[in-house]
């Protein structure tokens, strides 16, 4: 059976979680894999713009490194990053047949959509160098944290996911930082809270905790800034990048990115075109990074037109406020999940408390981006599936 068909059959969700389970699937399988170095990327906020930086630093010194993402944006290949490029479909199979192969019936049918995927990965990326591993929405509960770690980053903490995580900055940071292994380094804007949680169970665990401000050299600095610069990074993938450099440091003193190419990632404030943004921030740490941006002088305070909407167990009103100082108006579009259901009246309530001018996203509104002649600038902001389903319309739009 095809990984396409196989993976058709699995849940996304369960309602009870066996946790166990990913550990027991691993134990039957990492005998038979070569080793390789997990980097393990942990956070709310910018764990897949680190984990390509930090990627694409250590290929380019010339090692053989995989990164594994998600979600995807169009195609589930983008999840598995290998020497450079994207896993193409022929590389996949051949890594899911071995899966089938290893595996039990029992964890073949057992296993969720996202624990098969980790397993797969770790079957993808056997052998090499660096296996740079982003942790799906937990922590100590995550998949990911099958592996055992050379070397722990954690990104920003902030409010997401708090059904799963806990309902306090205190709980969300514990429960991502008992994934901590024996050395980690911690972004230097991470919250005071964040921080306290962190040396308190690296002081239990004799773990090494770290921060690039301890790491990087004036000159190093530098690098990072010429970078920005040349690349027009916001200020929040400028942190991601200062991250993901401090992090290759541990790993390997003597590396540079004087020549590292662009970030190879998409919808992370992505300029799509002369008056279109897109970014997947889909949170409050991530609405305020982006609204940042747009507050910078090289927009003029001219105000944004934002394309939006929300799952509704998110809290899209905090979203909104972050965002309000940099948007004009907000057009409402709408997108389908199997699963999940969209806000609706409880954002145009919000909406209205925030005083924030909204109606529906209609067909003409495409045609005015697509012809960029109203002098508008456009933030299309939410979910990987906003971007994606946005995304494909416009592509369409303009015939590509």
């Amino acid at each position: 059976m095809s990984l396409a068909k196989f993976l058709d059959g699995k849940p996304l969700y369960y309602k009870e979680i066996d946790y166990g389970r990913i550990i027991r699937a691993y134990d039957t399988i990492k005998g038979h894999l070569k080793p390789f170095k997990i980097i393990h990327i942990i956070g709310t906020n910018g764990k897949g713009s680190t984990g390509r930086f930090l990627a694409q630093i250590l290929s380019q010194k010339g090692a053989k490194v995989g990164h594994y993402t998600s979600p995807h944006i169009f195609k589930f290949n983008e999840r598995f990053w290998l020497n450079g490029e994207v896993a193409s479909d022929e590389i996949l199979e051949v890594a899911h047949e071995r899966l089938q192969a290893l595996l039990s019936d029992e964890y073949k049918i057992k296993t969720s959509y996202f624990e098969y995927m980790t397993l797969l990965s770790a079957v993808l990326f056997e052998g090499c160098d660096y296996f740079v591993c982003e942790a799906g929405m937990g922590g100590v509960l995550d998949a990911t944290n099958v592996f055992e770690k050379e070397l722990s980053i954690f990104t920003p903490i902030g409010f997401d996911h708090t059904a799963i995580l806990g309902n306090s900055l205190e709980e969300i940071s514990r429960t991502k930082f008992e994934a901590m292994g024996k050395r980690a380094i911690l972004n230097d804007e991470m919250n005071e809270i964040s921080v306290a949680i962190a040396k308190e169970i690296a002081s239990k665990r004799g773990a090494i905790l770290s921060f690039p401000r301890e790491i990087l050299t004036k000159e190093n600095l530098n690098e990072i800034a010429n970078y920005a610069d040349k690349f027009n990074l916001p200020e929040f993938l400028r942190s991601n990048l200062t991250l993901a450099y401090a992090a290759a440091k541990i790993l390997d003193s003597s590396i540079g990115i004087k020549k590292l190419d662009a970030l190879t990632l998409r919808c992370r404030c992505e300029k799509i075109a002369s008056n279109l943004y897109v970014d997947v921030g889909h949170n409050e740490l991530g609405a305020k990074a982006v609204a940042k941006k747009f507050s910078q002088e090289e927009f003029g305070g001219k105000k944004l037109t934002l394309v939006y909407n929300s799952f509704l167990d998110k809290d899209f009103k905090a979203v909104l406020a972050a965002l309000k100082p940099v948007v004009e108006d907000v057009l409402l579009y709408h997108y389908h999940c199997e699963g999940r259901e969209l806000g609706g009246e409880l954002i145009n309530k919000a909406l209205n408390e925030l005083e924030i001018s909204h109606r529906e996203f209609e067909p003409s509104d495409m045609n005015d981006i697509k012809e960029a002649k109203n002098g508008k600038i456009y933030l299309a902001f939410g979910s990987f599936h906003l971007a994606e389903a946005f995304l494909k319309e416009y592509y369409a739009s303009k015939g590509l």
